[in-house]
């Protein structure tokens, strides 16, 4: 294969993970919002990172990361904990724009979806 060729065949690849990755997060949106808890940002940017999903649930909030893979396992290897510390700072960013800032109750979900479009969450996924 020619250096064009290579190149093409990365793009094609990096274009259907990003299109997977954007269609696994809308999946995985509808799940929230089906179950009462309205998205309250989608892809939010903020200098340390950015954050897939953010959910309201009462006063609280929910930050979401999805993943997906073939498998459900799969999926949850792709979560490094430099990525969990870039949630963390971005969480930080965002919280101090709430009415109760920092104190706010907070979570962090992480959103598996598997080849088959099948969502598993692990609730308060970054817990000790």
């Amino acid at each position: 294969m020619t250096d064009t060729g290579v190149q093409r065949a990365r793009s094609l690849r990096g274009a259907t993970a990003w299109h997977g990755g954007m269609a696994a997060e809308e999946t995985v949106a509808s799940f929230y919002a089906r179950s009462g808890r309205a998205i309250a940002a989608r892809r939010w940017q903020g200098l340390s990172g950015e954050i897939d999903l953010i959910a309201r649930e009462g006063d609280g909030v929910v930050f979401i990361e999805v993943k997906s893979a073939q498998t459900h396992a799969r999926a949850a290897e792709r979560l490094s904990r430099r990525q969990q510390l870039r949630i963390y700072g971005a969480a930080e960013e965002f919280l101090a724009g709430e009415p109760r800032g920092t104190l706010t109750e907070a979570r962090f979900d992480v959103a598996l979806v598997d080849a088959t479009g099948r969502i598993e969450v692990i609730e308060n996924a970054f817990a000790a």
